[in-house]
């Protein structure tokens, strides 16, 4: 039984009687897994009462608390999308079983076999491997057809398409390819059912292993990090979520496109942000020329910001210091106190450990005087002395307390002290404010000064450290948006996703070790994927055009597709009069339908389709060429590609990106000359 379609006619017919079978154990997986919600439901409200420690207690609410929300949070559709037939014989387990593969695991009873195993169960995997040529055990590999948009009623089950790989044979999946070719509508979707071998490599890869993936257009690397978080989520539960899971995206548009793929596979309550919120000590409510804000995200200002924190720092400020205890005066000398400091600086700890660990040896010089004079003292003693005034007087002369904001707000004052030898002068005249406020709490603060402030904190305390961090766009980063990374991953693992490609900010990496290295992760090894499902030949054969021009060693695309179309439409005077008319034309086919622009061009577009009552049509989105990034639409409309290109320093990179946006079908409007055809 290979077809994808169902029977027409004959009840006798064996495909038509294998969906009816089909069909029934959806029923019973539905079925089973209302009875898993209300017994989960159940178990919150009877471990409740549970009879045990109150720390035993709260770590068991929590995880029934857990279970219980990512089965309700589970959306509805399908139960399964494949099944593995073990031949017998075979040895080992499963010989002679037959296995449903779905996004969650549904039993009836947990001691018995059941009925949906989770695709990231490791039987499953040889759903993802086997061939012909190496069949892992499996007899048959079958496949299920859905109606798009189905919410899991068992009729929508279509069709099923089975490979005989026990008897060698090798064939394409009309499945997968509908799969993966079905319209873009809404929200991202998993790709659990369609995972190549190779992707299937990098989701699996061990926990502790940092990685980065550098993926084409099209390639899924998005949905192999999304799914590899899963998998991490899965197969080691208490790791990963004791140490924290995040996933980084480069804005909030990004994440509410990819924000229904974990719930989708089972795993609610991770942690997904961009790092502008993540480093967010305020808000953004200034800006930086392009030279000042290049300055600000270099790798040198880590050391800059270093020596202006520890410029506080002044053992030469330390004088004698003596505490009164009745009658008594217990006496520490300046050379004394200037030593300490000395040795804590030596020490390199973070600034604020720093500061505590000379009040506390301070303490203790005071604590042997008095105990050489009248015995031992008490703890209550130490701390009452650690926190006297003359004690904290003396620690704010050596080692003052300050917080970021004062040493970037300075810093921008008057950076020539710490940026000398390090930054030349046209960087420090970029760097200096020319009207510095009255003081840090009247700061006007830009993005890239939250990355400086949160490299201050950071040499300050150390942040929250998470297990595992998926970092997407991640060659966008800078080096010191890298740092306030690498520092929140400090024993953990990372996986990064990007395209140097798709590099579109003037500091955006050329280089993956170099980008790895200031991610804290030197070791980690770069996995390309060259071979793109979603994007169509045409499309990638024309943005491969300009990869020669985009100044890196980026290997050239190619996609499986060929049923992409592509039209270069020439407009003749009237660029908004084009753009309707190809938007009129877009709208007539099935799926989404995205208008890109350069950014400056989008007011008048928008209003064009606004004249013309195209907007009100949900599936149509203008979107500015800078906020494309990470998206995709069944259809898309490139409006003028040389303005694109002209509009930013790596505009070529920004049109690579918008090019690419396509799975289906790509309109290039314009009036001017093509970039690519120079």
């Amino acid at each position: 039984m290979t077809s994808p379609d169902p029977a027409p006619e004959d009840p006798a017919d064996p495909l038509r009687d294998s969906l009816r079978r089909e069909r029934a154990h959806h029923d019973a997986c539905r079925a089973a897994l209302a009875a898993m919600r209300a017994g989960a439901d159940l178990q919150v409200v009877t471990g409740e009462d549970v009879s045990a420690s109150g720390a035993d207690a709260e770590v068991l609410g929590h995880r029934l608390r857990s279970q219980a929300k990512a089965l309700r949070e589970l959306p509805d559709g399908p139960l399964f999308f494949g099944r593995l037939d073990f031949a017998e014989g075979t040895g080992g387990e499963h010989a002679g079983l037959a296995h449903h593969i779905g996004r969650v695991r549904i039993s009836e009873h947990p001691a018995v076999p059941p009925l949906v195993v989770d695709w990231r169960a490791p039987v499953s995997r040889a759903f993802y491997q086997a061939s012909a040529r190496d069949p892992q055990g499996v007899a048959v590999r079958r496949r299920f057809g859905w109606a798009p948009g189905s919410r899991g009623d068992s009729a929508d089950l279509t069709g099923l398409e089975d490979e005989h790989l026990g008897s060698g044979e090798i064939r394409e999946s009309d499945l997968v390819a509908r799969e993966i070719e079905r319209p873009r509508v809404g929200p991202m979707r998993d790709i659990a059912a369609t995972i190549q071998p190779e992707q299937d490599d990098l989701v699996r890869a061990e926990p502790s292993a940092s990685m980065c993936v550098q993926g084409a257009p099209g390639t899924g690397k998005t949905a192999v990090g999304l799914h590899r978080a899963a998998y991490l989520l899965y197969t080691h539960p208490q790791r990963v979520r004791r140490g924290g899971l995040l996933i980084l995206g480069p804005h909030r548009a990004f994440l509410s496109y990819i924000a229904e793929v974990l719930p989708s596979l089972g795993e609610s309550g991770v942690r997904q942000s961009t790092l502008s919120d993540e480093i967010a000590r305020h808000p953004v409510t200034g800006t930086d020329p392009e030279p000042t804000a290049a300055v600000k995200h270099d790798a040198r200002m880590a050391e800059v910001l270093r020596r202006a924190l520890y410029a506080r720092v002044n053992a030469d400020a330390a004088d004698d210091l003596t505490v009164a205890e009745g009658s008594c005066r217990w006496r520490v000398t300046g050379t004394e106190i200037a030593r300490i400091v000395t040795d804590v600086l030596a020490e390199q700890l973070p600034y604020d450990v720093g500061r505590e660990r000379v009040r506390s040896r301070i303490a203790r010089r005071l604590q042997e005087r008095a105990e050489r004079h009248s015995g031992t003292r008490p703890v209550s003693w130490l701390r009452r002395t650690e926190r006297s005034r003359p004690v904290s007087a003396c620690l704010d002369a050596v080692w003052p307390r300050v917080r970021p904001e004062e040493i970037v707000a300075a810093l921008l004052a008057d950076p020539a002290r710490a940026a000398d030898g390090l930054l030349d002068p046209g960087e420090r005249d970029a760097l200096c404010r020319a009207r510095p406020p009255r003081s840090y709490r009247s700061a006007r603060w830009s993005a890239a000064d939250l990355v400086l402030l949160d490299e201050v904190a950071g040499l300050m305390a150390r942040p929250r450290g998470y297990g595992h961090v998926v970092v997407d766009e991640a060659q966008d980063l800078s080096p010191m948006e890298c740092r306030a990374i690498a520092r929140r991953v400090p024993f953990g693992s990372l996986t990064v996703l990007g395209d140097l490609a798709q590099g579109t900010t003037p500091w955006a990496a050329r280089s993956w070790p170099a980008q790895l290295a200031h991610l804290g992760k030197p070791e980690a090894g770069v996995v390309p994927l060259t071979v793109g499902f979603r994007v169509p030949g045409a499309v990638l054969d024309l943005a491969n055009r300009l990869l020669t021009r985009l100044g890196t060693d980026v290997p050239p695309a190619r996609s499986l597709r060929r049923d992409g179309t592509l039209r270069l439409r020439r407009a003749d005077g009237d660029l908004p009069a084009a753009v309707v008319s190809a938007v009129r034309d877009a709208l007539t086919h099935e799926g989404s339908v995205g208008v890109i622009t350069a950014d400056a061009d989008t007011p008048r577009i928008r209003a064009a389709l606004t004249t013309a009552g195209l907007d009100t049509d949900p599936r149509l989105t203008t979107v500015p060429a800078t906020l494309v990034k990470g998206l995709e639409y069944d259809h898309v409309v490139a409006v003028e590609p040389a303005a694109i290109a002209e509009a930013e320093r790596r505009g070529l990179n920004r049109l690579y990106v918008v090019l690419t946006r396509a799975v289906s079908r790509l309109d290039v409007v314009h009036g001017r000359a093509l970039p690519w055809e120079g």
